[in-house]
């Protein structure tokens, strides 16, 4: 029996052990936020977006997905008592790690405790994912936040995600590097749909030559579709809110990265890419029920070896 098989009973047998939930009337939006290249504001972006959306009477979910770096809680200001850690420990249920943002953001924490999800154990992971699976049921989305470049961790989250928008300046260097991470989901993990938020521009301009510059190449090389969600000016505000550990949406509302911020929180919700699920989830082992379309981020997952 492959290890698949195994997680797939484990989750099952723990599925019908719980009260049924009631059902949603849409599955929820699974969305990663990405980057090659570190230090692009990729973090500060995802949380003003969740805000954004909370904002728009959206219910968030925000996991940090940034597993070893994770900083979401640092940029509230927030300390956690629990995080995933002691879910995959069994100490805690999912609930009881949660945090409570601005605006009524929920925010899953992680910890420097848990390198790489595939160095967890069967039971671990299993144990992780249906946890996990029982908070997407009272969601409309879910955004991850992944860790910057080409780990194992941060193609694990990408090619699992249903939505993958990449955050990108500028500079020669965050482009070169956002290019070979969609160059290596397009070839390998056969994503072929990208969202792309140019941050810490000088003018509208600047993020469209950055769009247009990453949609040549994606278009003649990759095959790949790059769909402009907007731009993000350089803003002081945003530092200002860093070091006062508040998210820039709640205390600046009306800065200008803010507002940019907000009006690509409305393209999402108004559809975003408008596209299909980016990956197709592993064949079910034999007399195994097809997963929902609210699982299926999470088979995904537990399925990452097979389908990689």
């Amino acid at each position: 029996m492959d290890q698949a098989t195994t997680l797939r009973r484990i989750v099952q047998h723990q599925r019908k052990s719980r009260p049924a939930s009631p059902p949603l009337l849409t599955a929820p939006r699974v969305i990663a936020i990405t980057s090659g290249k570190g230090g692009v504001g990729k973090t500060n972006t995802v949380l003003n977006l969740s805000l954004a959306l909370s904002r728009l009477q959206r219910r968030v979910l925000l996991l940090d997905a940034d597993m070893g770096l994770a900083n979401v809680d640092v940029l509230l200001g927030l300390t956690p008592r629990y995080t995933l850690e002691h879910v995959l420990n069994g100490q805690k249920d999912v609930g009881d790690v949660v945090l409570q943002g601005p605006l009524g953001l929920k925010i899953l924490p992680s910890s420097s405790g848990i390198s790489e999800l595939s160095e967890l154990s069967p039971e671990e992971q299993a144990r992780l994912f249906v946890e996990l699976s029982r908070i997407d049921e009272e969601v409309d989305y879910l955004f991850i936040d992944t860790g910057a470049g080409i780990s194992s961790n941060v193609m694990r989250f990408n090619a699992s995600a249903g939505e993958v928008y990449l955050v990108v300046s500028p500079e020669p260097t965050s482009m070169t590097d956002a290019y070979a991470l969609m160059k290596l989901l397009a070839i390998k993990y056969h994503v072929r749909d990208f969202g792309l938020i140019a941050n810490s521009v000088t003018s509208e301009q600047d993020g469209r030559n950055v769009f247009d510059r990453l949609n040549r190449v994606c278009t003649q090389y990759l095959q790949a579709r790059l769909a402009y969600l907007g731009s993000v000016p350089f803003d002081r505000h945003v530092h200002k809110a860093v070091r006062q550990q508040r998210a820039l949406l709640d205390l600046f509302p009306n800065a200008p990265a803010a507002r940019s911020l907000m009006r690509i929180a409305a393209v999402i919700d108004q559809g975003g890419l408008l596209q299909p699920a980016l990956t197709r989830p592993a064949t079910p082992a034999a007399g195994a029920a097809a997963p929902s379309s609210r699982s299926m981020f999470w088979d995904r997952l537990l399925h990452w070896r097979k389908a990689k």
